[in-house]
Parts: structure tokens; C-alpha cells; sequence
């Protein structure tokens, strides 16, 4: 199937940066890269053409047009009309979709003639606000997967996007989106005020639209989110030592929205931490410090209930050993994306576009890229080990406590249960057949206590690892796990 091309038009000087975001946003994005190809126009050599024909034949090449509109009308022509304007118009013209996201600006702050192109505009079928460029990001992203199930090129959105077949406005809790309205005023400055209509406010966020609410509304704002989805919760669990075993000292099972999720996640594992109380110099408090900072946990967190995969049946787990904390989410990175790539400054580009925003306006994530390069740099900067990016069968995340071994977790002797797969395998197998071999049932305890610390030890590797969560994925030994095998075969 041939890609949707989107002619992305703004005045050039003044969303230059906005145009470049969106272009690789849509074109790293696994759904919107799939059916979007966006026009840049600063990607294009320089060629012996005028540059408004140029730029109105790309308009006529294209299936949608995009315009972005703020305070500045742009150069104008013989006959007064700027390039933004003309490209407008021919898209009217030729009866192309049209998507219009305007700046929150006030109609005086803005040049009269881009009022009347607003004006003109009034019909199109989005015609959207933003702030920031997340916020553009995160309007985009719900208006073009409506425009695949509109057009039936997809038949089942993003489970964000996605409105529920039998939820409704009552499912939603009141208080819990004032009190977050509140918490974003005074985080993000957002735009709407506590006293607006919640279907305001949903709409605004791109969480209710014609009488429906998404999945993503009853995660943040929900009053009973579990009664809708059993699997958004968080499990949290507490070790003695170093591995999974049993007696587990401390167990618990938190649900609610994401928003409590999260909170509830993060005292569990600061109270299983050490706080070291300082010196106080300055201050009349006493100041003191987590063996962990608590932000870098706080992300690592919050990045796990976010970019998960709700459509799985797992749950994100946390699990605080005496060495380090786990936090494992059912999800997988974007394609192409490996786990260096998260320890450098990159784009954003979230698994629940619609989850994220709300949850960055509340102060609960940053943008930009920078969440899990920032919980690189607090960890480092407190004295700790690296913390460690895994994708696996499900993504995990390692932060190291104070007094860890220098050696990381791979480096250490192979679990009873690690060797037992690993005495069994021969060629290429499906989870299922490793499951009928070992004997076991329960698809959680296969994944936590045989296959993943197999493949972090690098002792099995995926088919596809490309695709971790694919149906027809299977595993296989490495040369590290023959070499293993042949061990535990004479040891026999």
C-alpha cells in the first residue's frame, strides 16, 4: 500500500523547527511511519524552479494537507497573498483532506490577514490548538489515526487512540481531572481553567470526541480503570537477595489511574531504600538523599506505565533486590531503536502519545527525549553504576544500588532454572514448545524466572529481535549458551 503524502505548510521563519519535528516524528513513529510519507521542503535540492509553483505542485502530489498557523502572515505576492495562504487555498481547491493546528495565541497578537485565513479555515476537519510542539505532536498523531479508520485503512486504532465500545462520561472521575487541570497550571501552564466543562478539558487533551471517550481518558482520569482494564497495574515485590525467590518479604499489587499507579510504585520502592540524613549547614531542615535519587527512579517508573503495551495480558513489575531495582514493562522500543540510542539525547516518540501528554503536563515525565538520559546522568552523578537498558521479551529497565557489585547482573552464575533451559534446547523454539519442555504453565513465571534472565546473560537470542513481541518469534542458543550447555553436559 502506497504512503499517504502530507504537505506540512507554515510561514518558514516561524515554525521551522516545528516542520522538522513533525517530519521525524510521523517518519519514526511505528503506525504513522507506516502510512505517512511528510513533504519538508528543506529537505529538497536546489533546483531551477520558482519555489510557490514548486511548492503548489507538491500540494497537488499530496493526499492531505497540514497548516500551521500562528502570529505571522509571511511574504506576500503581486496581489497580497502569502505562500501559506495560496497553498491553503489550492488544497481547498482540489478538495484535499485538511488538517489546521493553530497557536493559542489572541486573535490581536496575530497579523489581521492570518485571522482571515483562520477565518477561512473554520470548516476543515481539525482545527486544533497547541502550545508546544509535544502538544502539536500529540494532536497530529489522534488526528491522522482518525483519518486511517475513517478512510478503513486501519480497522482497530492504537489502543490509546482508540474510543471503548461501553464507556461514557459517568466512568469518568470529576475530582481527578480538576485536581489534574490544578496540577498542570502549575507545572506546564496549562491553558484551561478547573471550572471549564470536563468535556472541555477531555477535547482539549484529545480524549473525547463526539460523545466518546478513549482508552487512554479512563487511564488517566477513571474511576474504577481496572474495572475496564484488569491489566493496568502495577505488581511490586521486595527481595532479600539478589535473585527470585521465595519468601517473598514484601508483595504488593497497586491499581488505579496511571496518575496512582505511579505514586503508589514510587513509595514502595523508596521505603525499601536507605535515606541518608546530611548535614545541616544552611538550612533549618535537614536535607537528605535516597542511595538512588528519587527522580531517576520516579522516571524509570513513569516510563514503564507509559510506553507499556496495553493490548498484553502482563503487567509493569518492580522489584527491589539488594543490588539493584527492576522495572519491567510489556513493550518494545520503537523500530529500529536499540538500547544505546536511549543513552544519547533522541526524539520522543511515545508508545501512548495521548498517555503521555496529560502525563507530562502533571510534571510526571519530561519531553524531548531526555527521560532516560536523565536517569543515566543522576545515577552516574550519584556515584552509581550505570543503570542498564534490556529489550527482551518485555522491556527492562536496571537501576543500581549503592555498594553493587561492579559487575553487572550478567556476569553473574547462571539460576538453576536458566540451565534447565538451557540443557533442553536444541535448535529453534517457540515459547510454548519451552514451556511443554520445562513443564510449566504459568506464562509469568516462564518469562521472569527462565527466558528473560536468558537472554539478558546473552545465553539465548531471538529469531526476530527486531520484533520481540511477534506470534511466530522463537529462540535459539547463542555460541555463549553451546558453550554453556556443553558445560552442563559433562558436569552430568
Amino acid at each position: 500500500m502506497a504512503k499517504r503524502k502530507i504537505f506540512i505548510s507554515s510561514v518558514q521563519t516561524e515554525f521551522s523547527q516545528e516542520r522538522k519535528a513533525l517530519h521525524e516524528y510521523i517518519c519514526a513513529d511505528p503506525l504513522l511511519g507506516k502510512f505517512f510519507e511528510p513533504f519538508l521542503f528543506e529537505l529538497l535540492p536546489a533546483i531551477d524552479q520558482r519555489a510557490d509553483a514548486l511548492y503548489l505542485n507538491e500540494v497537488e502530489q499530496s493526499d492531505i494537507y497540514m497548516g500551521i498557523f500562528g502570529k505571522e502572515y509571511g511574504s506576500e505576492n503581486e496581489v497580497g497573498i502569502s505562500p501559506t495562504e495560496m497553498e491553503f487555498l489550492h488544497a481547498t481547491e482540489l478538495h484535499k483532506t485538511r488538517f489546521v493546528f493553530l497557536t493559542d495565541h489572541k486573535t490581536h497578537e496575530r497579523h489581521p490577514k492570518v485571522n482571515q485565513l483562520i477565518n477561512k479555515a473554520q470548516e476543515v476537519l481539525i482545527r486544533k490548538k497547541f502550545n508546544t510542539v509535544d502538544e502539536l505532536k500529540s494532536a497530529v498523531y489522534a488526528a491522522l489515526v482518525r483519518y486511517l479508520e475513517e478512510k478503513e485503512i486501519i480497522r482497530t486504532g492504537p489502543f490509546d487512540v482508540s474510543f471503548h465500545e461501553k464507556a461514557t462520561l459517568d466512568d469518568i472521575d470529576n475530582e481527578k481531572v480538576i485536581r489534574f487541570v490544578r496540577i498542570a497550571q502549575l507545572k506546564r501552564g496549562f491553558p484551561l481553567s478547573e471550572a471549564e466543562p470536563k468535556e472541555k478539558i477531555l477535547t482539549h487533551l484529545n480524549l473525547y470526541a463526539e460523545g466518546r471517550i478513549t482508552n487512554a481518558t479512563l487511564l488517566l482520569f477513571g474511576k474504577e480503570p481496572q474495572r475496564f482494564f484488569i491489566n493496568s497495574e502495577v505488581r511490586c515485590a521486595s527481595f532479600a537477595g539478589t535473585v527470585v525467590e521465595k519468601p517473598i518479604p514484601s508483595y504488593k499489587v497497586f491499581k488505579g489511574t496511571l496518575f496512582e499507579l505511579a505514586d503508589q510504585a514510587l513509595e514502595f520502592v523508596l521505603t525499601k531504600l536507605d535515606y541518608r540524613i546530611e548535614t545541616r549547614v544552611e538550612q533549618i531542615s535537614i536535607p537528605g538523599s535516597y542511595e538512588i535519587p528519587k527522580d531517576a527512579v520516579a522516571e524509570a517508573i513513569v516510563n514503564a506505565i507509559a510506553h507499556r503495551d496495553y493490548t498484553s495480558n502482563a503487567s509493569v513489575q518492580v522489584m527491589v533486590f539488594r543490588d539493584r531495582i527492576e522495572i519491567w514493562n510489556p513493550g518494545a522500543l520503537p523500530m529500529g531503536w536499540t538500547t544505546e540510542k536511549l543513552k544519547q539525547l533522541h526524539t520522543s516518540v511515545p508508545a501512548n502519545p495521548l498517555l503521555a501528554e496529560p502525563l507530562y503536563l502533571a510534571g510526571y515525565i519530561e519531553r524531548l527525549g531526555t527521560g532516560t538520559t536523565d536517569i543515566v546522568d543522576k545515577c552516574l552523578t550519584a556515584g552509581l553504576l550505570e543503570p542498564r537498558f534490556i529489550q527482551a521479551e518485555d522491556f527492562k529497565t536496571i537501576l543500581y544500588r549503592s555498594g553493587a557489585d561492579q559487575a553487572p547482573t550478567k556476569h553473574r552464575p547462571s539460576t538453576d532454572q536458566v540451565k534447565a533451559l538451557i540443557r533442553l534446547m536444541e535448535n529453534e523454539h517457540s515459547r510454548n514448545d519451552l514451556m511443554q519442555l520445562l513443564g510449566l504453565k504459568h506464562g509469568q513465571t516462564f518469562r521472569d524466572n527462565y527466558l528473560n534472565p536468558a537472554l539478558i546473560e546473552m545465553l539465548i537470542e531471538m529469531t526476530q529481535p527486531e520484533s520481540p513481541n511477534s506470534p511466530t518469534q522463537k529462540y535459539r542458543l547463542t555460541a555463549k549458551g553451546k558453550a554453556l550447555k556443553e558445560i552442563l553436559k559433562k558436569k552430568k
